[in-house]
């Protein structure tokens, strides 16, 4: 059953509210290589590029104050 347009309105302003959102871009194929290496450890994409974002601001010395609810 596809979602009525008033639950439609709710997700979009939560997504709104809560998250932000970063446009990237990689040379063709990286794409398909990101999403292998993510299901190869039962990861979405989404959240393995903010575990790697994470882990490389860490190891830079950075404290991003975010938590890791990604």
């Amino acid at each position: 059953m596809p979602a009525s347009k008033a639950q439609q309105k709710a997700v979009s302003k939560y997504m709104k509210e809560n998250y932000d959102v970063y446009q990237i871009r990689m040379p063709k194929g990286r794409k398909d290589e990101i999403r292998a290496h993510a299901e190869a450890r039962s990861e979405s994409v989404n959240g393995f590029i903010n575990r790697a974002i994470l882990e490389a601001m860490e190891r830079d010395g950075g404290d991003s104050g975010a938590s890791e609810g990604a």
